[in-house]
């Protein structure tokens, strides 16, 4: 199932290289795309969880496998970080999203794509869900999908990669949003080892 580039078309590849130059060069909000030189049609991303959500302050890792028709069929989309969503199936990570299925053009750009991926973190899609026991909770009890969304983004979604403050310099993070996390990990990590 894995592409390479020889599956690939050479105009699809060239646009793909271009496309993923632009994207590192000028990388959209919160998403962070990691180039495999060895292999452009290998996309991972590095998706920051948006703020006012249950996925705020999470890193959660995707990746986009292309078809060899690409770009006449689209991509799948695949979260490899553990997430509770109503549209990503776990434990396979697969994204269900209208763009990459029914509504898919090929003048959709890798960028548009993973905009659309990350939108889905703000606004879910019960309705096309492929995690049943989220959807059911998005829709009738908020709070307690809010809740285990928070606790598996603090499980498995943490930071790698130290961008703010003195966590630059390998230190604790400096920001009051930073501790608050911080401190809310430890509560959950107490509340866990409790179980």
């Amino acid at each position: 199932m894995c592409s390479t580039n020889e599956n690939l078309a050479p105009a699809a590849i060239n646009s793909l290289a271009k496309e993923l130059s632009g994207l590192m060069h000028k990388p959209e909000e919160g998403i962070k795309v990691i180039m495999n030189e060895e292999n452009i049609a290998d996309i991972v991303a590095e998706l920051d969880g948006p703020a006012g959500t249950p996925y705020a302050g999470g890193v959660f890792k995707m990746k986009l496998i292309l078809p060899s028709d690409f770009p006449q069929t689209p991509p799948k989309g695949f979260f490899v970080t553990k997430i509770f969503h109503p549209n990503i199936r776990q434990p396979s990570g697969e994204i269900c999203v209208n763009t990459l299925k029914r509504d898919w053009q090929p003048t959709h750009g890798i960028r548009h794509i993973l905009q659309i991926i990350r939108c889905l973190l703000i606004q879910p899609f019960p309705d096309s869900a492929l995690n049943e026991e989220a959807a059911k909770l998005l829709l009738e009890d908020y709070e307690e999908y809010s809740s285990r969304a928070r606790m598996l983004t603090s499980i498995h979604a943490r930071p790698t990669d130290k961008r703010e403050g003195d966590a630059s310099q390998g230190g604790e993070p400096t920001s009051p949003m930073k501790k608050k996390a911080k401190a809310e990990k430890k509560t959950q990590k107490k509340s866990l080892k409790r179980l």
